[in-house]
């Protein structure tokens, strides 16, 4: 009788410790979710990408790129120059584009889908990128490797990728030693045909207007016609009065 009463009594305690516990977890709270993807912040805790991020902000393309990572599942590749890559441009290069043409710039280093390094190795080029058509002569991006090797070519410079900065399996962010510039803003136009010049103009024109190098002016050919008719005229009296005899 008294064992079972301690057991009864170690069952229930059992249970009631059981309930106890099963209570305390559901009311634990979820660990919360990690915090959203910022491009800005990555750049900035890397260092060196001064230029790059002011440009993320002047044309929002970073606050575009924020957006799409944390409302879809969409990728995205980044290829990052350093600021020492933008100091390497011609002076009065950014300067001299457009704030449209400054975006385009930017997409151009944007890849609408996530690339791992060895995704690299067997990618179709051209590889489209944000700013737009691919075809030759406008944003065509081509990526080859070489061993560990990554390089980019855009048809005006060629970069290559030094770093993996950020990767997430969503975003990659690799670090590039060049600005990447591409054909339609920096390709080389073909030249101008230089002005005629007036003189040249005025000798052509009064060539046009003289006669035909060996044949005859308007005036000659008058005047050989009426010598003709005077000496058909001529004949025609002389055979009148030879006829009358």
């Amino acid at each position: 009788m008294d064992q079972t009463l301690v057991s009864t009594s170690l069952l229930l305690t059992i249970l009631f410790l059981l309930q106890c516990t099963t209570t305390t977890l559901a009311q634990a709270p979820a660990p919360g979710p990690a915090g959203p993807t910022n491009v800005t912040k990555i750049l900035e805790k890397a260092g060196q990408f001064t230029t790059l991020i002011r440009l993320f902000k002047t044309t929002q393309i970073g606050d575009q790129i924020n957006t799409q990572l944390n409302n879809s599942n969409q990728g995205l590749t980044i290829f990052a120059p350093t600021d020492n890559a933008f100091a390497s441009l011609p002076a009065g290069t950014l300067n001299s584009l457009s704030d449209q043409q400054k975006v385009s710039l930017i997409q151009f280093h944007i890849l609408p889908t996530y690339l791992t390094t060895t995704q690299f190795q067997t990618v179709s080029n051209p590889v489209r990128t944000q700013a737009g058509d691919s075809a030759s002569g406008a944003f065509p991006l081509n990526v080859t490797t070489s061993g560990n090797q990554v390089n980019i070519t855009t048809g005006v410079n060629e970069a290559t990728v030094s770093n993996t900065m950020y990767t997430d399996n969503q975003l990659a962010v690799y670090q590039v030693d060049k600005v990447l510039l591409p054909l339609s803003l920096f390709g080389t136009s073909s030249p101008t045909p230089a002005p005629t010049s007036p003189k040249a103009t005025k000798k052509k024109a009064a060539a046009a207007d003289s006669p035909v190098a060996g044949g005859d002016s308007p005036d000659a050919s008058e005047a050989g016609d009426r010598r003709l008719h005077g000496v058909l005229g001529l004949g025609v009296a002389v055979a009148a009065m030879l006829y009358h005899l």
